[in-house]
């Protein structure tokens, strides 16, 4: 299974600001109030231990529900723990979930019917950033999404509208083959963002600690991405399934809180007309668990 039409990375652009709006973004909003903090339910967090350290992936079941559902199926039966990262690309992906460490490899269940958008309704905790014509980006919990506005729900039968998930750094996809419908246990996260994907690839999470184990796992020199002797995942399970001991607690920043709105102003200020999602990392603190 791969990831069609994603070998050759764009041109990076240099972050550009003027020392005057460099000075601004280094000034930091003031501290989050206590209040203005959530946490991650231990059954929404996947805890992925790797070669290179550990990763957590906040999951979102209500994107793509049957995509979550089978992570935690594999993830609950040990199908993860020792298999591969056989595919990295640098500036683009780590791709891993192939038992075979070939990526023709796959999971016994069915594959699985494409979730690329999901229905918003009103009742979603959407937290907008930017309105571009006829659109809404923001963010639903972690995870970086484009929807269309609440004012076209008024005319759906449901009165919801459509949304998709965006390939920014340390989104979760899942790898297929050429048919929509062939995703099944593979999948990928980001190391940078790739917007070519939006709408293609199913976004079933987002890295909320860890993004830099992403980028630390070894990549191949090759455009092809396969990995020769690669880092691998020793032990992948539910927060909920690891002994209270061993169970990380994550707390995410609010997005609907003022503090986040403050980051977003500053750093659509720092980034101007460049200004997109993916420069915002909603704020993270993690604790063991007692």
């Amino acid at each position: 299974m791969t990831i069609r039409n994603t070998l050759m990375a764009a041109g990076l652009a240099a972050l550009l600001a003027s020392p005057a709006l460099a000075q601004q973004a280094a000034v930091p909003p003031p501290p989050p109030a206590p209040t203005e903090w959530r946490a991650v339910a231990p059954d929404s967090l996947l805890v992925i231990d790797t070669t290179k350290g550990r990763i957590l992936v906040e999951l979102a079941p209500e994107i793509a529900p049957a995509h979550v559902e089978r992570i935690k199926l594999l993830a609950s039966r040990g199908f993860y723990d020792n298999l591969a990262w056989h595919r990295v690309i640098d500036w683009f992906m780590a791709q891993t979930g192939d038992p075979l460490g070939t990526g023709d490899g796959q999971s016994w269940y069915p594959d699985l019917k494409a979730e690329f958008t999901f229905r918003r309704g009103p009742d979603m905790a959407f937290t907008p950033t930017a309105a571009p014509a006829g659109a809404l980006i923001g963010f639903y919990h972690s995870l970086p999404v484009q929807t269309q506005p609440d004012a076209l729900m008024a005319g759906t039968a449901d009165r919801k509208v459509h949304g998709w998930g965006l390939y920014c750094p340390g989104v979760a996809g899942m790898a297929r083959d050429e048919g929509n419908d062939t995703a099944n246990s593979q999948f990928f996260l980001m190391r940078q963002a790739y917007p070519a994907l939006d709408k293609r690839y199913t976004v079933w999470g987002r890295v909320v600690v860890g993004l830099e184990v992403v980028r630390a796992l070894k990549a191949s020199p090759n455009p092809d991405g396969v990995v020769t002797d690669p880092d691998r995942m020793t032990r992948v399970r539910l927060a909920s399934d690891l002994p209270a001991a061993e169970r990380p607690a994550v707390q995410m920043l609010n997005t609907a809180s003022p503090t986040f709105r403050a980051l977003v102003d500053q750093a659509r200020q720092a980034k101007g007309a460049d200004f997109s999602v993916c420069d915002i990392d909603v704020p993270v603190r993690l604790a063991a668990a007692s």
